[in-house]
């Protein structure tokens, strides 16, 4: 949305070295666009919600398959390959290096126990841990890093800014860690009151409309890389409408962006093998603390730009790979299915691309309609995920050929003991003993009427290793939550 010729930033701000950041002047020129966010991430919200609480995405599952998903997600991050390129090339040999050391601990060193000291049974001892299986990503970032504060120390890296592999420094951004105050509450309305526009709302919709269709493909791919059920209807419906409860606050804290299942936590997913809802919930809690002491996340922004970028490659590569996978459902030796998949990829990347290039080819003197055409077909996603939903649901072919067969018999065998442990809401909520008849009919509450056996309190998920032939290997290690 910002990208509109409405919300260029005005010249004077081209040239960072001459804007005074603290005057009242600049300070209403972003305040001003964080203001249009907000009313179109609050207005918009309220859409996904009604989507999701009302049933009317699980409805809509019937025509979203394979054939939908795989394209959507997958260009979630293939358009970004120039920025990771670009990061990354900030110096080749930071990013390979993050990269080797991410590969070595998620790959090669994921079985591999060591040994850490604990507390028990009155005693100390020591255990065996799978610290690498854990951790890849933070160990291999936290090298990285050390690694460019070392060279930095040292002056190995140049100290020129226009040299190549000055932003690999640690101290390029250092300014913004002592700027940054030790403590602040954010609050409702601290930018302002938000303002509302008719292209804003239809823009933030058309993202959350293709941030529905990815979070779909993300709750089936987490599901499978944790080893867990397919997530059954009521599942779906409620996680749409939770994300479109995080936007509404998201909107009115004033963020800047909506809340959505993104697929590079999908990836981290893979690499880690760390599937457990305590954790995300006990990193959600780490996140608010650290939101409130703005010298820690600072700190983050240090964080050397080709250490990210080499995250970045392998963490996208993961994602597309998930996109792809979405595909064994379908049968891909039909030529109907690779032209649907082919030409809604391609076009995903292909359209975006000449409509940046060429906004002005599509101006019809209506500004409203300009701004949201502009707005739709500049997401990649919107528009890969919409040619695949077309185009699968009017070309002839069977469910089986399109993988829908699948898709059916999933839902079909969706409310067994173990979804339902799964899938349950937390706190005994949705059991027999905390639910009535009214709950029951609601599209976003647990399903009970399937001769359920025991208490949907307790959920536990195992991960285990996996050989190539897809069976479980003995003496695996597993994750249980």
């Amino acid at each position: 949305m910002l990208s509109l010729p409405a919300w260029k930033c005005p010249e004077w701000t081209f040239n960072a070295s001459q804007v005074n950041t603290s005057s009242p002047e600049f300070t209403e020129e972003w305040q001003k666009r964080l203001r249009e966010l907000q009313g179109g991430i609050m207005v918009a919200s309220c859409f996904q919600m009604l989507v999701g609480f009302s049933g009317l995405i699980g409805y809509l599952l019937r025509f979203i398959g394979p054939l939908t998903i795989a394209p959507t997600i997958s260009l979630v991050t293939l358009p970004l390959f120039n920025s990771v390129g670009d990061n990354a090339g900030a110096h080749w040999g930071i990013a390979a290096i993050t990269i080797f050391f991410i590969l070595l601990f998620s790959q090669y060193l994921k079985n591999v126990a060591v040994p850490v000291p604990s507390y028990g049974r009155r005693k100390c001892h020591t255990s065996k841990f799978h610290v690498f299986q854990v951790f890849p990503v933070l160990l291999a970032l936290c090298i990285a890093w050390v690694l460019c504060f070392v060279l930095t120390v040292t002056d190995t890296l140049p100290s020129a800014p226009t040299a190549y592999g000055y932003l690999a420094r640690t101290d390029t951004k250092v300014h913004v860690l002592s700027q940054a105050p030790w403590f602040r509450f954010p609050y409702p309305g601290q930018w302002g009151y938000p303002t509302i526009s008719l292209a804003g709302v239809f823009g933030i919709i058309a993202g959350l409309i293709s941030s529905m269709v990815e979070s779909i493909g993300d709750y089936y791919a987490c599901a499978r890389l944790v080893g867990a059920p397919p997530p059954p209807k009521h599942a779906i419906n409620r996680g749409i409408g939770i994300e479109g409860l995080g936007s509404l606050l998201a909107g009115a804290w004033g963020t800047g962006n909506g809340t959505t299942s993104y697929s590079e936590n999908i990836g981290a997913l893979g690499i880690t093998r760390v599937g457990s809802r305590v954790v995300i919930v006990t990193s959600g809690c780490v996140l608010l603390l650290m939101g409130l002491f703005g010298k820690i996340g600072a700190a983050f922004a240090t964080i050397p730009t080709p250490v990210i970028g080499g995250m970045f490659l392998v963490m996208f590569g993961v994602i597309t790979a998930v996109g792809i996978s979405n595909l064994q459902y379908a049968n891909m030796n039909s030529s109907r299915n690779l032209f649907v998949f082919g030409f809604s990829l391609y076009c995903g990347l292909a359209i975006p691309n000449w409509v940046n290039k060429n906004p002005e080819r599509l101006r019809t003197g209506i500004h409203q309609l300009d701004q949201i055409t502009q707005v739709l077909l500049t997401t990649s996603m919107f528009v890969g995920g919409f040619l695949g939903f077309l185009l699968d649901n009017t070309i002839p072919g069977s469910l089986e050929e399109r993988g829908l067969m699948a898709w059916n018999q999933i839902h079909e065998a969706e409310e067994t003991t173990e979804v339902l442990e799964i899938y349950g809401l937390p706190c005994g909520i949705g059991t027999r003993s905390c639910s009535t008849s009214c709950t029951q009919s609601l599209p976003f509450w647990p399903r009970l009427e399937c001769g359920r056996k025991g208490k949907v309190d307790v959920s536990q998920l195992t991960l285990c290793s996996q050989d190539s032939s897809g069976k479980y290997l003995d003496g695996a290690t597993e994750t249980r939550m």
